[in-house]
C-alpha cells in the first residue's frame, strides 16, 4: 500500500489559525493533498495552513454549500474527504480509512463518518453522543455537495453508501461565548432561508420548540451521559433552535411592516 492514499481533503475556513492546524495534521501524512478554501481570513490561517503543507485558495464567501462545491472542483483525486477547520480525524478513523483502501477500490461510493462533539470544558467526548453520521468520504463522480447556502450536505447520486466507525472529533466552539456568537450568525442565515421558502413560525412552534429541542439533545442524543455538561449543551441547543424561529418571525413582520401590511 502506498504511503499516501489517493484522497483529496478539502477544508473551508475563515479566521481559523488557532484550530486548523489540528485538522490538517490529522490527515496530512496519509492523503495525497490537502486544500484549504479561505474566504478572507484576517488572522494567520493562510500562513499556518501553507506552512503545514496545505494548498490555500481564496474564494469569496457565498454560503456553505457553494463554498464546498467550489472546493470539490479544486481536488485532483476521485476520492474526496471533507472536514471542517474545527474537526480532527481520529487515529482510529485514519487507520480504518487506510485499511479500506488497502483492499483496493472501496466497495461503496460514499461513506458516513460519526461526528463526536467535544466542548472546551470537556476532557473528552462520550461516543454515545456521536449521533450525526454525514457522508464525508466519497467519490466525486458519484456524489457531491448541494449548493444550499446553509444546509450543506453530500448527495449520493448513484451507488451504495457504507458506514465507518472511527470518529471525527468536532471542536465546534472555543467557548460558550463563541457558541452564542456562532449561533447568532448561523441562525440569521437560517431565518433568511426559511423566509425565502415562505415559512413563518407559528405561536405553537415558538412555544414548544425549546422544550422539545432540549429533550431531543439531552435524552434522544444522550447528552445525559455528560452530566452537568450535558445540561449546558442541551440548553444551548434549545436556544439555537428557538432563536432561528424568532428571527424568521421578526424578518417576516419587518417585511410586512415595510410594505404597510403589519398585523
Amino acid at each position: 500500500m502506498p504511503d499516501k492514499l489517493p484522497i483529496s481533503v478539502f477544508i473551508i475556513a475563515k479566521n481559523e489559525a488557532d484550530r486548523i492546524p489540528v485538522a490538517i495534521r490529522s490527515v496530512l501524512d496519509w492523503v495525497d493533498e490537502v486544500i484549504v478554501i479561505d474566504s478572507g481570513s484576517e488572522d494567520a490561517t493562510v500562513t499556518v495552513s501553507e506552512a503545514l503543507g496545505a494548498r490555500v485558495v481564496f474564494n469569496a464567501w457565498r454560503g456553505y454549500g457553494p463554498q464546498k462545491v467550489f472546493g470539490e472542483g479544486l481536488c485532483r483525486n476521485r476520492w474526496l474527504l471533507n472536514i471542517d477547520a474545527d474537526e480532527e480525524i481520529s487515529p482510529e478513523l485514519a487507520a480504518e480509512i487506510r485499511e479500506l483502501f488497502a483492499r483496493g477500490e472501496p466497495a461503496c461510493v460514499a461513506y458516513t463518518l460519526p461526528i463526536l462533539p467535544l466542548y472546551p470544558f470537556q476532557d473528552r467526548g462520550h461516543p454515545w453522543t456521536a449521533f450525526h453520521h454525514p457522508v464525508r468520504l466519497y467519490r466525486k463522480d458519484k456524489a457531491g455537495f448541494k449548493d444550499a447556502l446553509v444546509h450543506d450536505s453530500v448527495v449520493v447520486r448513484e451507488g451504495r453508501v457504507g458506514r465507518l466507525e472511527g470518529m471525527v472529533i468536532h471542536r465546534s466552539f472555543r467557548s460558550l461565548a463563541h457558541h452564542v456568537e456562532k449561533v447568532n450568525g448561523y441562525s440569521s442565515a437560517q431565518a433568511e432561508d426559511m423566509v425565502a421558502k415562505g415559512r413563518n413560525p407559528s405561536l405553537l412552534a415558538l412555544l414548544l420548540t425549546p422544550a422539545f429541542a432540549f429533550f431531543k439533545q439531552y435524552v434522544l442524543r444522550r447528552e445525559f451521559v455528560n452530566g452537568i455538561d450535558g445540561i449546558v449543551v442541551s440548553h444551548m441547543y434549545a436556544f439555537q433552535r428557538f432563536i432561528r424561529l424568532a428571527k424568521a418571525r421578526e424578518l417576516n413582520r419587518l417585511r410586512r411592516k415595510a410594505g404597510g401590511e403589519d398585523k
